[in-house]
């Protein structure tokens, strides 16, 4: 399998970085959506692990991220909707015009999975799986975490991205700095119950109404980002959509903790990489006809979570933390 650096353009013209994980016969191709602050090698593993299933991959930092970064912070005008209306939709269809004819999927981790509606090329997608994704209005937490989520988005990162004219990601310990409206706006939407629909177009909230394709979203007890109640809430960001929600423990997958990031080390190889392969090759099977189309693939052994037209489909409420979620 090649794994090759390239550069594309987002919508705006910005030179956005990632690497194309390309095996010698592809069943599908994947854009592999990352976290907020979290630079696109640190999913290098993992994109290897697909595209030896079989699965193209494309890696790509949004713009202010790791590769894609200008190296100034300070002036940067980025907001966090940039990263799905201008990023997100030039890597999809980035990988449509590599991989024309093949079925498109998205593995999402958390703000990977919030941005889908805000890009017009997500209608090309067939599929979807969510890993740590959730709204993150911060009454989607509970006890101290609830606290600590208030404080995040109504103090912490509205005080220090202006203060300091960009957002301290690093001395927070989430990941690589930010422009300062990236943190301001994440901040906005984290303080309403509608989280980042509230700031939406008409167009784009029907956009997330109307996409359709099958949405598998992974929810793990010990993740502090994404508890269970936020995940739920995201997923009622796509009425229209097959969802099925599956929650993983530590103990079911053989490990001491997953939590938000632990599931990207390699010692998840042979368990939880192994099944997110699985669901999306069984989806690029479905579109293909190689499999009866339609349904979600059967449920794996420990979910707890819905099916289409369940509980989880109609969503929570809204959420995410601020200092407990890095979408």
């Amino acid at each position: 399998m090649r794994a090759t650096p390239v550069t594309f353009p987002a919508n705006d013209g910005s030179v956005l970085s990632g690497t194309a994980w390309e095996p010698a016969v592809r069943r599908a191709a994947v854009v592999l959506a990352g976290a907020t602050a979290v630079p696109a090698r640190a999913y290098a593993a993992l994109a290897e692990a697909l595209g030896g299933s079989g699965l193209a991959v494309l890696t790509f930092d949004y713009r202010g991220v790791g590769g894609s970064a200008s190296g100034r912070l300070r002036g940067d005008r980025t907001v966090m909707a940039d990263w799905g209306r201008l990023d997100l939709d030039a890597a999809l269809a980035w990988m449509l015009s590599r991989h024309p004819g093949q079925p498109l999927l998205l593995l999402g981790h958390s703000v990977g999975g919030q941005l889908l509606g805000l890009a017009p090329t997500a209608e090309a997608l067939r599929g979807a799986l969510l890993v740590g994704s959730q709204g993150g209005y911060w009454r989607n937490w509970s006890g101290l975490d609830r606290l600590r989520a208030w404080a995040g988005w109504h103090v912490v990162l509205p005080a220090a991205s202006t203060v300091l004219g960009y957002t301290p990601m690093r001395a927070l310990g989430m990941g690589e700095d930010l422009p300062a409206g990236v943190g301001l706006q994440w901040a906005r939407w984290g303080r309403h119950p509608d989280y980042l629909l509230s700031e939406c177009t008409p167009a784009e909230r029907e956009r997330y109404r109307r996409l359709g394709f099958p949405i598998r979203a992974y929810h793990f007890p010990d993740d502090p980002f994404a508890p269970r109640r936020a995940v739920e809430q995201l997923l009622g960001f796509y009425p229209g959509a097959p969802t099925e929600l599956v929650t993983r423990t530590a103990r079911e997958l053989e490990a001491t903790a997953v939590g938000h990031f632990g599931w990207l080390r390699p010692n998840f190889r042979e368990s939880l990489w192994r099944e997110l392969a699985s669901f999306l090759l069984e989806r690029a099977d479905a579109v293909s006809g190689r499999r009866p189309a339609g349904d979600l693939p059967a449920a794996v052994p420990g979910e707890t979570g819905q099916r289409p037209g369940d509980s989880a489909r109609r969503g929570a409420r809204t959420g995410a933390s601020p200092l407990s979620v890095t979408p």
